[in-house]
């Protein structure tokens, strides 16, 4: 294939790939399976890596392909984001209506009635058809560029679809909120639970925490969404009502809410939002209310604005989720990574149709900020699947017999001492075979970068925790296959698969076995530097705060939690006991170290070698890698698309190599 044919191969991919995404994320009617897909996806790819003067900023590929950055920058709005006046209750509403058609003199006004999606607004700037620029709403003047990030949603289109009917303007500016849903919400703080990390409180918490991602690789992995349904600055084209903008939305491959509805008159209007409200909770996202807006564009602009406010939209927010009723108990939960959380035990009261008897509490320093006791009256809200929790308390309500509540010093789960880490608000139990988590310390231990245990997937462990065949991480080294056999739904020959697995896993690196444990703070690199410092498992047993911080990249917070793991003698009884059942864990030096001593930075996209084995190939070797430019870098691996890094490394003096030096370079090593 010569370049003018690989020119018109990668165009009509492009047009390709963008079709079927726009059908699978956007219209949620797939035409291809995911491995034909993925087919046009690769092959995508090695055109562009073969022809890399082909490169085109729109294509699919560059969505999650570029650098992370410092900070975001500053973008103005052409035409402000306003913000929306709000109503209440169905008076308010009408109260809007009769405004609106005062001030234009008329007896009849067409709306359009949108959900209001609880999440984060952002404006996309097309330029030609072109995705160029995309921010976040900011204070309505301002915002931040978070392009990058924003490119990573599948759902916004990178370049527009047109056809004879829908042209595409010179300029387009597109309004949107940009979301995750619920059950995306709930996967994501599972899994940081699972790592030790703080959780989001709420769907929109964790879409904005997401946009603001430095790393758009990050933002990748939150799965985002998007519903657009206003327009900026638009340039070649003209619209008569907003509906008629709606549907060009579509036409251009934007996904648009499906419930948006043009209405006849306000009544209309109040018959849907009560239809939305009834199926508020049936939705796969979150929503607070809906938004009213006048549909002809002349009205629109005849009404203007008042202050930060259009006079030609109102926000019809949903009834408050809250209600009061008492604490009548403190109580403390164990979560799967050894979290204790207080918990309120409340008169059972009814929000928004479910009846409530349970709020978290977060912490003991929320509830001292709060200043809630026991006894007291409090305000409760509850917001679609997330869970209930105590707003404020009512002090005017007390009695004098409220009692302060105590956080516990021991787990009330298996009785063990907890710690609350230095700087940390949340006390942990970390007998790694506490009852409340051990389905996830198990789960862990087995993973794919852990133990690597074949088939030892989350219903089996289930199974095996709940019938009581196995107790604690160690029993799956003991484990026959009669034992696995009398389990539902499990064959004699998967029975001895898994037995198989277990079995190939006792000869497992010492790095991957520290990490197998689940130390909280302690990743795989963390666990690659204990094993090059202790060389077997009873020498770090036995090792010491001391010597853990003079190891680079351990500080106190990581030093405290290893130390608090390896001390608490049922979790050294649990190492034991693995030991004896015939693992070989002693840490062998692998490979040459022939790079120690020197740090690596890569920019830009390699194609012989993926980024994430170059990096963890220079480790091997003994070197570092770093994500940003400084002083301390040895090295600066450019691949093709390589961004303003190269300039700061020349700049500074950095020796720049390219991706074959680098491959030859590590040959030479080893």
């Amino acid at each position: 294939m010569d370049r003018e044919q690989a020119k018109i191969k990668i165009t009509d991919l492009k047009k390709s790939i963008e079709y079927h995404n726009h059908r699978y994320y956007v219209l949620d009617d797939p035409l291809v399976s995911d491995a034909e897909y993925d087919r046009l996806f690769r092959e995508l790819t090695e055109l562009e890596a073969q022809y890399p003067e082909l490169y085109d900023a729109s294509s699919p590929t560059q969505r999650v392909g570029a650098e992370p950055l410092d900070a975001f920058s500053s973008v103005s709005h052409t035409i402000p984001m306003l913000s929306l006046q709000n109503a209440m209750s169905v008076e308010e509403i009408k109260d809007f209506d009769k405004r609106t058609k005062k001030l234009l003199e008329t007896d009849s006004v067409d709306y359009v009635i949108e959900v209001k999606i609880d999440g984060l607004a952002v404006e996309l700037v097309y330029i030609n058809g072109v995705f160029t620029l995309g921010s976040t709403r900011g204070d309505g003047y301002i915002g931040e560029d978070v392009t990058q990030n924003l490119k990573t949603i599948r759902s916004i289109p990178l370049s527009l679809l047109s056809d004879a009917e829908t042209s595409v303007p010179e300029r387009l500016e597109v309004r949107g909120e940009v979301f995750m849903g619920k059950k995306e919400f709930l996967t994501l703080n599972e899994a940081r639970e699972l790592s030790g990390e703080s959780l989001f409180a709420n769907p929109r918490n964790a879409a904005s925490g997401s946009i603001r991602q430095l790393d758009p690789k990050v933002m990748a992995g939150r799965k985002l969404n998007i519903f657009c349904y206003a327009a900026g600055q638009i340039t070649g084209i003209t619209f008569a009502a907003h509906e008629q903008f709606l549907q060009f939305l579509k036409k251009w491959g934007f996904r648009v809410n499906p419930l948006t509805k043009l209405c006849r008159g306000i009544d209309e209007v109040i018959t849907h939002y009560h239809y939305i409200e009834g199926i508020r909770d049936e939705l796969p996202y979150e929503i607070d209310g809906t938004v009213i807006k006048v549909n002809h564009i002349a009205l629109q602009n005849q009404l203007g604005a008042i202050s930060r406010s259009p006079r030609w939209a109102i926000a019809f927010k949903f009834e408050a989720r809250e209600e009061i009723t008492i604490i009548e108990d403190i109580i403390v939960g164990v979560g799967r990574t050894g979290a204790l959380t207080p918990v309120a035990v409340l008169t059972p009261v009814t929000i928004g149709g479910v009846e409530v008897s349970r709020a978290t509490l977060h912490n003991e320093d929320e509830i001292k900020r709060k200043g809630i006791m026991i006894g007291d009256t409090v305000v409760v809200t509850r917001a679609g699947d997330v869970i209930p929790e105590v707003v404020r308390v009512i002090e005017e309500k007390r009695t004098g017999r409220e009692k302060y509540f105590k956080m516990h010093d021991t787990c009330p789960v298996c009785n063990e001492a907890v710690i609350r880490p230095p700087g940390e608000a949340i006390r942990r139990c970390v007998n790694i075979n506490c009852p409340a988590q051990i389905k996830g310390s198990i789960e862990h231990f087995a993973s794919k970068r852990a133990m690597d245990i074949d088939g030892l997937g989350t219903k089996l462990v289930e199974q095996l925790v709940d019938k009581k065949v196995i107790k604690d991480v160690s029993d799956l080294y003991y484990l026959k296959k009669e034992d696995l056999s009398a389990l539902e739904r499990m064959a004699d020959k998967s029975a001895l698969n898994i037995i198989d697995a277990i079995d190939a896993s006792k000869n497992r690196s010492f790095s991957r076995f520290i990490f197998a444990l689940g130390i909280r703070h302690v990743g795989e690199h963390i666990s690659v530097l204990l094993a090059e410092r202790y060389g077997s498992i009873h020498t770090l047993v036995a090792a010491d705060t001391e010597t853990l911080l003079s190891i680079p990249e351990i500080g106190p917070e990581v030093a405290g939690s290893i130390i608090s793991f390896l001390k608490d003698k049922k979790n050294t009884d649990t190492i034991e006991r693995i030991l004896t059942a015939g693992l070989f864990i002693e840490y062998k030096q692998a490979g040459t170290k022939a790079l120690r001593g020197f740090t690596f930075v890569f920019t830009g996209t390699l194609h012989g070698i993926s980024r994430d084995e170059a990096r963890k190939t220079v480790e091997k070797m003994g070197g570092k890698t770093a994500p940003s430019i400084s002083r301390k870098v040895d090295f600066v691996v450019a691949g093709t698309e390589a961004g303003s890094k190269l300039d700061k490394a020349a700049t500074l003096g950095i020796k720049i190599i390219g991706e074959e030096e680098f491959l030859m370079l590590i040959k030479e090593k080893v």
